[in-house]
């Protein structure tokens, strides 16, 4: 792991999404750019003093030179944003794989770069769109992609927080000062942070892309230098329309990410705020509720059944769903490390294009926003 010492939030959140399944386990760590953090959490979790290394250079170089059985299998980065790429690319290029926190780079420059590294070393890179972890995302997914509601019409997705209503950032919330920092969360805030995840959800779910664009975004809070609100008319690739709605200001809201998708004989509805339910309306019968269960196997699709954890009535949250994209991924390098052939299911997590994706999204926003013109392409 780089980054994630015991003074971060995220690399905890991973440490248990990776452990989860037993099928990972930390071996070694650059925890934290400052020496005594870095130790201090290699000995908290219990990391052998030699593999608790100082900088992610030095833990690189000297994996490599160990024995195959012995060296670490790939590298999770766990950084602020403008610390990603650096380390994936070393770990690339010493030949491990990558697991990272999204976005997957600072800028659309250095995502493709890493397309090209991962094209050239024929490594395995994911990246974490924890949402698209949820069995009943999966399940949406899965009943879109077998054209149960026809074609599909619209889409409306938002994301709203309120932990910025105010300056936080001034006020020692370490969390908000990178965010909103251009220097380290890059040339968007809530769009980049938030928004993209929205963006992807939409995508995931649907499996259209979003072509054009028109966007919005604003600072509400006064003396920060990114947008902490926004909105995008969406257009995607079959002639869709959607509505993003993303906020980090609106004061009172948690995490509420909620997507609504309608195509010719009905819609969907799936809020993170109840997870294991998905609500199906019909246009010629009764809305039905899909509920989440591992004992469910008859009535959800495979791609749902496969990240259920728990038999139907016992919830699976952010956790689960963070660590069913850790398991499709270990799922996926293990088979490959065993000669074999991954499933459809084990490849079922983010990867790299995902990343370019949002990086196009961020960009193109911003372009948008800072537009007289009315329509974006959407470009990459």
């Amino acid at each position: 792991m780089v980054g994630g010492g015991k003074d971060a939030f995220i690399g905890a959140i991973h440490r248990i999404a990776a452990n989860m399944d037993g099928l990972i386990e930390l071996v070694c760590g650059a925890l934290s750019i400052n020496p005594e953090i870095a130790q201090a959490s290699g000995k908290m979790l219990f990391l052998p003093e030699d593999r608790t290394y100082l900088t992610y250079e030095e833990m690189i170089r000297k994996e490599s030179l160990l024995p195959e059985g012995e060296r670490m299998d790939f590298v999770t980065i766990v950084t602020p944003n403008f610390a990603h790429f650096a380390p994936a690319m070393m770990a690339l290029d010493h030949g491990f794989h990558v697991v990272i926190e999204k976005p997957i780079a600072f800028t659309l420059d250095e995502a493709k770069l890493l397309k090209a590294k991962l094209e050239e070393t024929g490594l395995l890179l994911c990246l974490t769109h924890t949402y698209s972890g949820y069995p009943m995302v999966k399940q949406a997914k899965a009943m879109v992609r077998d054209g149960v509601f026809g074609k599909i019409r619209k889409v409306y997705v938002e994301y709203p927080q309120g932990w910025l209503s105010k300056l936080t950032e001034r006020e020692g919330n370490a969390q908000a000062a990178w965010r909103t920092d251009p220097k380290r969360s890059g040339k968007s805030g809530c769009m980049g942070d938030i928004g993209t995840h929205a963006a992807h959800l939409a995508e995931y779910v649907t499996g259209l892309k979003i072509s054009r664009i028109c966007a919005d975004l604003n600072v509400m809070v006064e003396g920060r230098a990114l947008d902490d609100d926004g909105g995008v008319l969406l257009r995607f690739d079959n002639g869709a329309t959607g509505v993003l709605f993303a906020s980090q200001v609106a004061a009172g809201e948690e995490n509420d990410i909620k997507i609504r998708v309608y195509g010719e004989k009905g819609g969907l509805t799936w809020t993170q705020q109840d997870p294991n339910t998905l609500l199906v309306r019909w246009s010629d019968q009764p809305a039905q509720i899909y509920r989440a269960g591992g004992n469910y196997g008859d009535r959800l699709s495979s791609l749902a059944v496969h990240n259920c954890r728990t038999p139907g009535g016992h919830p699976e949250g952010y956790l689960e769903a963070f660590g069913n994209i850790y398991r499709n991924f270990a799922l996926t390098l293990s088979a490959r490390l065993d000669g074999t052939e991954p499933t459809a299911e084990m490849l079922d997590y983010p990867q790299v294009d995902e990343g370019i994706r949002g990086m196009a999204f961020i960009d193109n926003v911003v372009k948008s926003s800072e537009s007289e013109q009315k329509w974006t392409e959407h470009t990459i």
